[in-house]
């Protein structure tokens, strides 16, 4: 079951778009790319093959999103194919040469394989009835046949996008990404930042950031189902998993990544929308994404014993429940991590850390400025700054 969490009000940055200061024509002339792609046709073996042997395509289950699609929705796909109804074409983004990275068309992707591999029945056919029921390993031959000759076609935006830009344009490689991605997903369920975030941003900080959306005392605490498969694979079919809100939206990975915008004092401006986009796209090193994993487990687990499983509670000013405040949650991982030094200190002093945690929360200004009611950058650094009072007093 779900966990109430309370993500405080979203500051978004405002202001309108600046009127250009030079002749279009100038800066068409900077500033214009051309999208260079191709067009593949894929024989669904080929899809399958290249998708199992992980060499061409990266499927990684984490890429987009994480939401599923029903058996239904994969069968509804595969009678498609067989009655050679056209479908709409993948999207991959040359990430190195000759490895691609899907953009869009994941879910179509997935359908092909598990079909292939026997892991779903055909369900809910409206037009093939007689096939419901059956797995590819017991279609008759003709089936088969049909499904080895079919294609899907792949539209493949190649690195010579990035190559093509002139040294003083203003748009990166980055940019030119998120416009592609965002123009892919205008239909269908619009993808929210953190799973933009994550398309977009390959690397060590993005592995750094879903390894640690899985730490057991994390998941405890926002009351994700806790990940005890023995094979990564099956994390992202867990149905209970599925269901949680968090985790099928990627909050949970917006609530690590966090810690990383937040810790450094130069990156709290603009709107958190803003400095969250910030620290992804900085990106880390391996070396310093592991040192990141340490860090937030330390201090993640310290303010877990401190608070004796709950920390980061809130009573609800409204209807007087309690919930897991994002506001609080980050207030404190930050201020935490900026006097790491007097950690045995704070330890010693618990009975008073939480006597002034709970005054400041009966105390209207300070419940306010806590729990993220005014979620602009200089309240955020208000709240660091008061929480770090409070876990260590002057």
């Amino acid at each position: 079951m779900d966990i109430d969490v309370e993500f405080g009000e979203e500051d978004v940055e405002q202001g309108s778009v600046p009127e250009p200061t030079e002749d279009p024509d100038e800066f068409l002339s900077k500033n214009s790319f051309r999208i260079i792609y191709q067009t593949n046709n894929f024989f669904l073996p080929q899809i399958r093959d290249m998708i199992e042997k992980r060499e061409a395509i990266n499927l990684r289950p984490e890429y987009q999103r994480r939401l599923r699609w029903s058996n239904a929705q994969k069968s509804k796909l595969i009678e498609s194919l067989l009655l050679n109804i056209p479908v709409p074409p993948v999207f991959f983004y040359e990430a190195d040469a000759a490895q691609y990275e899907v953009m869009d068309g994941q879910q179509r992707l997935n359908a092909i394989r598990d079909f292939f591999a026997g892991d779903f029945t055909l369900t809910g056919l409206k037009v093939l009835k007689p096939l419901n029921g059956l797995r590819y390993t017991k279609c008759p031959p003709r089936v088969k046949r049909t499904l080895d000759r079919a294609t899907i076609s792949a539209i493949v935006l190649l690195m010579e996008s990035d190559a093509e830009r002139q040294a003083e344009a203003l748009f990166s490689i980055t940019d030119i990404r998120r416009l592609v991605f965002d123009r892919l997903n205008t239909g269908g369920r619009q993808l929210n930042a953190q799973e933009i975030r994550n398309a977009l941003n390959p690397g060590p900080l993005n592995r750094c950031v879903i390894e640690l959306s899985r730490f057991r005392p994390f998941t405890e605490v926002f009351g994700i189902p806790a990940y005890t498969e023995d094979d990564e694979e099956d994390f992202y079919e867990n149905p209970n998993r599925q269901k949680n809100s968090l985790y099928s939206s990627m909050r949970d990975c917006e609530l690590v990544l966090r810690f990383v915008a937040l810790r450094d004092p130069e990156n709290i401006r603009g709107s958190m929308k803003s400095m969250l986009d910030r620290a992804m796209e900085a990106g880390l090193t391996e070396d310093q994404a592991q040192r990141l994993s340490i860090d937030f487990r330390e201090r993640f687990q310290f303010l877990y014993d401190l608070f004796d499983g709950s920390p980061f509670m809130i009573e609800s000013s409204s209807d007087g429940r309690e919930k897991v405040s994002a506001a609080l949650y980050d207030g404190l991982m930050v201020a935490l991590d900026r006097i790491w030094a007097a950690r045995q200190g704070i330890l010693e002093d618990k009975d008073g850390v939480l006597e002034r945690l709970s005054a400041a929360k009966e105390d209207d200004d300070s419940y306010e400025l806590i729990v993220g009611r005014r979620n602009t950058a200089e309240s955020v650094k208000e709240r660091i700054d008061l929480l770090q009072k409070i876990l260590q007093p002057e």
